[in-house]
């Protein structure tokens, strides 16, 4: 590996590369697809609980796995959302009680 504040080994440019290509395909992928598939009732229906879908998904494993102060990070989020609908407060009050809450051997 060369030295210098900008360089970067060939191996590691390659995966960031095939990651964008691969990243692309997707988005013109689904793009391509969707073009192709009827907005019924049905799939406009499953399309809008997609979103909730893909983050209970990602925060659920977390809570499990995470242990105690994960769990009320989660639940402060959900609670500082559900108040005052900022989610950069949410975030952040979840970032400072999972750290509290690890300070203090929680």
């Amino acid at each position: 590996m060369s030295e210098g504040l900008f360089s970067a080994d060939s191996m590691f440019v390659s995966a960031v590369l095939v990651m964008a290509a691969a990243t692309y395909a997707m988005r013109a992928g689904g793009y391509w697809v969707m073009g192709r598939v009827p907005l019924t009732p049905r799939v406009r229906r499953a399309l809008e609980s997609l979103p909730g879908a893909i983050i209970i998904s990602t925060i659920l494993p977390m809570a499990l796995q995470g242990g105690l102060a994960m769990s009320a990070g989660i639940i402060v989020s959900g609670a500082v959302m559900a108040l005052l609908k900022k989610d950069t407060l949410a975030v952040a009050a979840a970032v400072l009680a999972v750290a509290a809450l690890r300070h203090f051997g929680v």
